[in-house]
């Protein structure tokens, strides 16, 4: 299983979002460039960044996610505000190595299925839950959509990933949240990453036996120490044999 250690921008500082609260964010007062690269220096494979502001469409924070993809040292699944074409593309053409897509997915399934035809690989989509309903426009809005029938309208899509996000998991117990999206990995037939809901390293051992889901999204946790990313992948690839250092 992968971990994506998880950068979230806003106002150009990190920041965590408890219980989706956009306009209550705990701020991290860390540099996001060099948080980036100490991720990379623990040995994480990707980095998660979502960039709030640019949900409101606000593009305040452009330079430091490019600063993010240029000197991290990680490749990054970026997410926050992709509602077109152009945008998607002019990301992946800075350097981005996936794109989350979320409001767009629902609000025009044809497009996204097409850029997931187009750049394989580099296309995921974001499955954000509440009470059994996707929402979207960074969670403002309840859809039409149940969480299954919406991944199942996109069967045959070849996404990189699908992001399963528990809206709830900070109001729930975390063996509810791991059953959601242990249920709704089942209709995938793509690899499946779980956001939102691991707070401790027993978490990643519960997702870790899933055979459906392939990585975690971890912020919050490695902001306020309550989980130390070298231990996190240590016990998502309790198997991984160490690489040596080549000189």
């Amino acid at each position: 299983m992968i971990i994506y250690p998880t950068i979230e921008l806003k106002d150009g500082r990190c920041v965590s979002l408890p219980e989706g609260r956009i306009d209550e964010p705990v701020i991290w007062h860390v540099d996001p460039v060099e948080k980036a690269k100490e991720f990379a220096h623990a040995g994480a494979e990707w980095i998660h960044v979502t960039d709030f502001d640019a949900i409101g469409g606000h593009s305040r924070n452009h330079d430091l996610v490019r600063r993010i993809i240029y000197e991290g040292g990680l490749p990054v699944q970026l997410g926050g505000g992709f509602r077109s074409r152009d945008r998607i593309e002019e990301w992946i053409d800075a350097g981005a190595g996936r794109i989350v897509v979320g409001t767009l997915a629902a609000q025009n399934p044809h497009l996204v299925k097409e850029l997931a035809e187009r750049h394989a690989d580099q296309i995921v989509l974001a499955v954000d839950v509440w009470q059994d309903h996707v929402m979207i426009e960074g969670w403002k809005t309840r859809s039409a959509f149940s969480a299954e029938g919406y991944i199942q309208s996109f069967a045959g899509t070849p996404f990189a990933a699908i992001i399963i996000t528990d809206i709830g998991a900070d109001i729930r117990q975390t063996d509810a949240s791991v059953s959601l999206v242990s249920r709704l990995a089942e209709q995938a037939k793509v690899p499946v990453i779980a956001s939102g809901i691991v707070r401790t390293i027993d978490d990643i051992s519960r997702l870790r036996i899933l055979d459906k889901v392939s990585g975690a999204i971890v912020g919050r946790a490695l902001f306020n120490k309550t989980i130390d990313l070298k231990e996190a992948l240590r016990e998502a690839r309790p198997g991984r044999e160490k690489v040596a250092d080549f000189l």
